[in-house]
Order: C-alpha cells, then structure tokens, then sequence
C-alpha cells in the first residue's frame, strides 16, 4: 500500500479488496438471466463463493435486477431498445420481458440476499444510473467494488465503467462473471483492460483478499 497526499493507494487487488473498504455487486443474477450464460452451474457456485466469504468478512453486499416497464409507459430510447434487444420493427409490438413481479426478474433461489441485503432495481445497463446503490457506497464509506453476476458483455462491462467514471475502484471477477457470447465477452474485458481503469481478478483471489 502507497501514501500520498494523506490517501493510502492500493498496488494490488488484494489490498483493494481489504475489508472497510470494498462491497459487492450482484449483477443481474435472476431467473430469466442465468439460464443464458455458459456453465450457469459453475457461475453460481464461484458467485456463492464470493458471497460467503463476504459475509464472513462483514463486507456489504448488494444486489441489482433488471426490470422493465409497460411499453406504454415507454420513451423514444427505451422503445428503440426494446426494439433491438426484442428483435422487432415495430414499436407497437414490444413487450415487458421483465416485470417486477414476474418470475423470471426474481433472483434465484442458489444467491438469494441473506437478510437485510439491498435489491436495487434498475431499467438501464449501468447498476449505477437511477439507483441508490452510489449514496450507499458513499455512506459506508466504499472505495473498492467487485462486480460479479450476468452478463459481462451487456451490463457489467458498463457498470465497471461507470463505477471509475465515479471514482470508485470496480473490480471484475472474470470467473464469477457469466457471458452469453465468448467473442463479445472477449472483447469487453479487452477493452476495459485498455482503458486501465478497473481491474480483474478470479473468485480465488477475491475469497482469499476477503480473508477465506
């Protein structure tokens, strides 16, 4: 760990990840979501990983869903992209893939919040755009946040983003990090490694900054 100018710098993940300092995110882990990702199996159980180590650790976690409004409380941006992501050519004919209360927004059962844990919901790609979670970052103090859930190449890719543009340290944990298209997702870690701006680690290397 460096000091300058009164604030201590971390050099590595693991010093970034030191509990007091750190919180993670669960990304859009619900049930109409995972079942995408490759090896849902293997994705849960190193996001289980993370999350018992810190829980044990007393590092804050949080969560946060998709959800998607009635397409006729829908604007010009949102219908376009129901129109993209929906696969249609009209706007008229878009649906509501994921209601509040519809199952497949519902996070699944293998990483449900243990009580307490907040569920901030979202409409957008950046877990940080139209949520609390930034003001209960700020209040606990946290510098450091480590990304896991779905999907890499769609949400946490912008969210890691976002999350550097705010002054914070994202850290993305590859292997706990499911993707839908490996190419895509190649091309978003490649990316956020360009811009030297967030930093990767795997689900080993987490649990054991954690102190499991």
């Amino acid at each position: 760990m460096q000091r300058a100018f009164g604030v201590d710098v971390p050099e590595s993940v693991t010093e970034m990840c030191q509990p007091g300092a750190v919180a993670v995110l669960v990304y859009d882990a619900q049930a109409g979501i995972l079942p995408h990702v490759t090896d849902r199996a293997g994705l849960v159980e190193r996001i289980r990983q993370v999350l018992t180590a810190a829980r044990a650790a007393d590092v804050p976690v949080f969560y946060c869903r998709h959800v998607s409004l009635a397409p006729s409380y829908l604007g010009v941006g949102a219908l376009r992209t129901a129109m993209a992501w929906q696969r249609k050519d009209r706007a008229e004919d878009v649906g509501s893939p994921f209601p509040p209360d519809a199952p497949q927004t519902a996070i699944v059962d293998e990483l449900a919040p243990a009580s307490g844990e907040p569920v901030f919901d979202k409409l957008g790609m950046s877990a940080l755009v139209g949520t609390p979670l930034e003001v209960a970052l700020r209040d606990r103090g946290v510098t450091t946040l480590v990304l896991v859930g779905a999907v890499l190449e769609i949400g946490i890719e912008p969210t890691a983003r976002h999350a550097a543009d705010l002054g914070l340290l994202p850290v993305v944990v590859d292997d706990a990090c499911g993707i839908v298209e490996q190419t895509a997702a190649k091309r978003s870690l490649d990316s956020l490694d360009y811009s030297l701006m967030s930093y990767r680690a795997s689900t080993a290397e987490v649990v054991a900054a954690f102190g499991g």
